[in-house]
């Protein structure tokens, strides 16, 4: 008599249409996992690309969900064993309302996340943080590296108004906190800058828009801040890793190379000569040195930058992104158009 096999493991992944969590979504379908896969609009044209994934048909599910409405996001999670929190804003455009746009959405979302897993008796939960959450500390010393004991002072980001620091900050602490008061497996992720190809061509993320913005050029100035950077598929990998290896209450920091825009600016203009690239850049006393030897240790292996610059710059060029265009000019996003803050 045959036996039948098990049941694939089930996750869940939190704005599995956005740039990171459709490549996390795609490497689990890959790796055998079913996967419960949140969106605003299941039925949008934007999200098909989830379906025509390896794997899809038998495997993804697509969940309707809102991470301010706790009902949906427990939904989703049911008959789940582990859930990638991904969904988070970043503010494109300068915020009129930080409080309902970025605390709100962030954190709140956050609670319900934790609240959700707690209700459906899931496992483990990654969270996707922001290097934002370990930059922004002025008592740190200056010529020391960042590390994960590292944390952004959050009444300096609320002095500054960096209110996505702010808001990224409150909601990985109030993870860490949660899990161990409630005994939930929670690990937290804080990538840097994320580059890589895109798996749609419907909207870009607002790193992505960063690259595509220094390659084109455009009216706006920007800051030579000394960046960590990171490739998409290398934060899938990652996440996965942290799922199947990391312990409870840890905290990891992703970035690949650390350096000057105007030194990645000159890698590209040397890959790609034939480009306009932007002309309006000035330096500023902003450093972000940052470490990933911890996550390295526990097996991370990125690929190298000029990888992960040509096929980025290859997936813009399908996507049409790199042309010419008689629309409004190439726009830096606004977050990356902000004074530079100094510490």
């Amino acid at each position: 008599m045959a036996t039948s096999s098990p049941p694939p493991p089930r996750v869940c992944v939190t704005g599995g249409n956005g740039f990171i969590g459709s490549w996390l979504v795609k490497l689990l379908l890959s790796r055998g996992y079913a996967v419960h896969a949140t969106v605003r609009d299941p039925r949008d044209p934007k999200n098909a690309f989830l379906a025509e994934l390896d794997g899809a048909p038998a495997n993804l599910r697509l969940f309707k969900a809102d991470m301010l409405d706790y009902e949906t996001v427990a939904a989703a999670f049911a008959g789940c064993e582990g859930v990638f929190h991904v969904a988070t804003p970043v503010p494109d455009q300068k915020m009129v309302d930080p409080q309902k746009e970025m605390m709100e959405p962030a954190v709140k979302g956050t609670m319900n996340v934790l609240k959700a897993c707690s209700a459906t008796k899931v496992h483990k939960l990654i969270v996707v943080s922001s290097i934002a959450t370990n930059c922004f500390n002025p008592d740190w010393p200056r010529d020391k590296i960042k590390d994960e004991s590292c944390w952004s002072d959050k009444e300096f980001c609320r002095q500054t108004e960096n209110w996505y620091s702010l808001a990224k900050t409150e909601a990985e602490e109030m993870a860490l906190e949660y899990g161990e008061k409630n005994g939930l497996h929670v690990v937290t992720f804080c990538p840097g800058l994320v580059f890589g190809p895109l798996l749609k061509h419907v909207a870009v993320n607002t790193s992505s828009k960063v690259l595509v913005y220094m390659i084109k050029g455009g009216p706006d100035t920007m800051n030579n801040k000394f960046f960590p950077i990171v490739d998409v598929r290398d934060i899938a990998d990652a996440l996965l890793l942290l799922y199947n290896k990391a312990g409870q209450s840890e905290r990891y920091i992703c970035s690949l190379d650390q350096m000057d825009l105007k030194d990645l600016l000159a890698i590209l203009k040397s890959m790609y000569p034939s480009y306009t690239y932007v002309d309006k850049m000035v330096d500023v006393d902003f450093s972000v040195g940052v470490t990933s030897e911890k996550l390295k240790n526990l097996g991370w292996k990125p690929r190298k930058l000029e990888e992960t610059l040509a096929d980025s710059i290859e997936s813009y060029e399908k996507a049409g992104l790199l042309g010419v265009s008689d629309d409004e000019p190439c726009r830096l996003p606004f977050i990356y158009r902000m004074p530079p803050i100094q510490e």
